[in-house]
């Protein structure tokens, strides 16, 4: 009777022949990645990727990622490509063709086609001895000998390798544009990653109340002050306006298991000076970084020395960036 594996050793298994897989691809990058990465940074057209099958979904996540890093990119499936999807290729493209054998059907259809033209043609192809890997201008060796299912016939190494091959081209063009996370912002503003590259701190605490008291205020009114605005903490400013301190509820109930007599106390007595402020011209994930280095749940806004406002933790959990 055959013994079965249980589904971790199977899921360990599959995960290390991925992994040796592109691990051993590595070793086959040659001077023509870099002329690749030339060729694309030089086109005046977008990447267009093309494929059949499983290579055509390993395509359009390639296609994404290269459009979220700068590099302009389009899906064209390769089997409607010569159903008019041709049209869509401009003088100035770059083609990147993905095929595991680079025999199938649909790609010894379209290749012919493609030829016609001056575009160059880039295959990323694991047999170099292939129909697409002779008639293309360049070739990223996605070399996967064996499949990770039992039967050597699901795509899973070969598709791993190829979403990783295409990655890699990704990122080098990248740093080659000199893409920063600016430009990255400015392709992803939605959600919890664009809030994390562009969002300020002056977006968020003008929603806030800005609690303040003197340094002579009395406890009373130092409370009243934290609890009407509801942010846990008051700034204490001079008579000038200058931020001096703060105070919050936190140090109200140390002073108050301390003091005899508390009830006489007053701002300047129990405030924190020289307390950690924020610019609103920085990120609000900075914001959240001094929080955590501090430990604290709160930020006053400054600028020259007044108080602007305050930013509390539940604003940055709101925003998703917790």
């Amino acid at each position: 009777m055959k013994v079965l594996k249980n589904s971790k050793t199977i899921a360990q298994e599959v995960l290390l022949a991925e992994a040796e897989a592109i691990r051993n691809v590595v070793e086959l990058l040659d001077e023509q990645f870099d002329a690749i990465v030339e060729t694309i940074l030089k086109s005046t057209g977008r990447l267009v990727v093309t494929g059949v099958g499983k290579s055509a979904l390993i395509g359009q996540k390639i296609v994404a990622t290269m459009n979220s890093t700068g590099t302009p990119s389009l899906f064209m499936h390769a089997a409607d490509a010569i159903h008019g999807d041709l049209g869509m290729i401009q003088a100035d493209d770059v083609i990147l063709i993905i095929s595991k054998s680079g025999n199938t059907a649909e790609i010894k259809v379209l290749l012919p086609l493609l030829r016609r033209t001056n575009i160059k043609l880039i295959a990323l192809v694991s047999n170099k001895e292939s129909y697409l890997a002779q008639n293309a201008d360049f070739i990223i060796h996605a070399l996967a000998e064996q499949e990770a299912d039992p039967m050597n016939l699901a795509p899973t190494t070969s598709t791993t390798v190829a979403l990783a091959l295409g990655d890699a081209l990704a990122v080098s063009l990248l740093e080659a544009r000199g893409f920063t996370r600016h430009d990255f912002a400015r392709y992803h503003p939605g959600g919890s990653l664009g809030k994390k590259l562009y969002l300020k701190v002056g977006d968020i605490f003008p929603h806030n109340q800005c609690p303040q008291v003197q340094l002579e205020a009395s406890l009373k009114d130092v409370i009243f002050e934290i609890s009407s605005k509801r942010l846990g903490a008051t700034a204490v400013v001079n008579q000038k306006g200058l931020l001096a301190g703060i105070v919050t509820d936190g140090d109200i109930r140390r002073v108050a298991y301390q003091q005899n007599d508390f009830w006489q106390l007053q701002a300047c007595d129990i405030m924190t000076a020289s307390p950690v402020c924020i610019d609103a011209d920085e990120y609000a994930m900075g914001a959240l970084q001094l929080m955590r280095d501090r430990d604290i749940s709160q930020l006053i806004v400054t600028e020259n020395g007044y108080v602007k406002g305050f930013v509390h933790l539940h604003d940055l959990l709101k925003e998703g960036l917790v």
